[in-house]
Formats: C-alpha cells, sequence, structure tokens
C-alpha cells in the first residue's frame, strides 16, 4: 500500500506530466480558458490514461511479450489510446453536448496527447504490474488534471488585471506556466 502512494503522490506532483515533463502542453493551454472546461478535459483525460494504462499493460505482458513482439508496443498503445478516445467522444457528445462542444478540438487531440502515450511507455520501462500501473496512470492524470485546473482558475482571474499590452495572451499564459512549474518543483521535496 506505501508503495502504491508513492507512486500516485509522485505521477501526480513531484513527476507531473505537464509541468515537470511538459507533456500534454497543447490542451494544458488550450482547454484551460474557463475552470468547467478544464475539469471536463481532466475528467477525460483520467478516464483514457487511467483505462489506457490498465488495457495496455494487460496486451504488453500477456500479448507482446509472450510473443515476443514487443517492438510493437508503440503502435498498439496509440491504437488503444485512440480506440478510448473515440469511446469518450462519443459518450461526451450523447450525454454532455455542452461539453462536448466546450473542448472542441481538444477531445480528439487526446489521442495525440504524449502524455497518455508517455504513460503507457513509462509503466512498461519501469515494469509496473497491473495494479502499479493503474495507480501510474491515474496519479499522471490527476496531476493533469490539478494543473489544468490551478491554470484555468489563474487565467480566469488574471483575465481582468491590468495587463501591459505586450504581455497580453500567449505570453501571460505562458509566464503563469512557467510560475506554476516553478512552483511544482516545491513537491519534488516530499519524496
Amino acid at each position: 500500500m506505501k508503495e502504491m502512494l508513492i507512486i500516485l503522490i509522485s505521477a501526480a506532483l513531484v513527476n507531473n506530466v505537464v509541468l515537470s515533463q511538459f507533456l500534454g502542453i497543447c490542451p494544458f493551454l488550450g482547454v484551460s480558458k474557463r475552470v468547467e472546461t478544464a475539469a471536463g478535459m481532466g475528467g477525460a483525460v483520467i478516464f483514457v490514461i487511467t483505462i489506457a494504462s490498465a488495457i495496455s499493460n494487460i496486451i504488453y505482458t500477456q500479448i507482446l511479450v509472450r510473443f515476443d513482439v514487443t517492438y510493437l508496443q508503440t503502435i498498439v498503445f496509440i491504437l488503444v489510446i485512440a480506440a478510448l478516445v473515440q469511446f469518450v467522444e462519443m459518450v461526451l457528445k450523447k450525454m454532455m453536448p455542452a461539453l462536448y462542444q466546450a473542448l472542441g478540438v481538444f477531445l480528439p487531440l487526446i489521442t495525440t496527447n504524449c502524455a497518455v502515450l508517455g504513460v503507457a511507455l513509462t509503466n512498461v520501462q519501469k515494469e509496473y504490474g497491473f495494479v502499479s500501473s493503474i495507480v501510474n496512470g491515474f496519479g499522471t492524470a490527476l496531476g493533469f488534471t490539478i494543473s489544468i485546473v490551478l491554470m484555468a482558475g489563474i487565467r480566469e482571474r488574471i483575465e481582468d488585471n491590468d495587463i501591459p499590452e505586450s504581455f497580453k495572451g500567449s505570453p501571460i499564459v505562458l509566464i503563469t506556466a512557467g510560475l506554476m512549474a516553478i512552483a511544482f518543483c516545491g513537491f519534488a521535496g516530499l519524496l
């Protein structure tokens, strides 16, 4: 249990996929304009990464290793991720059309979100078992959600501030992301 808690905290805070590994920056910057939209994207990413971690572990250990075709892992993991994203997209379109519209093009971009593939590959490289893979996937997705929701909250707060013209738009967002990354470096002392 202690090992699982360490994996969870490490994945979510210490090695935050967005703010320390700089993976998944596109949806992080693109969807973080409103907290509600950011939370919706975070929920979708939690679902996709957690389930992809479980399925990828099963496929890797039961098929790819058994038949000595581990060189296919990247292709197989991308196919698993793409299928899960299509499933999430269909569910959101049917059940939550407002969120589906708000996420727009960034929802299908989860497929190409390198954070999702990065987790599956990290699970294989660190030789995590089934449960450890799921915990690492959930922790990574939780860290993504924490960072995107924090960014959205900050962006909502600074929207009405008096910002110099040369810093409006993307520059202030990138400065904010950089400051958040520095702040998340403080979590390195936890483990």
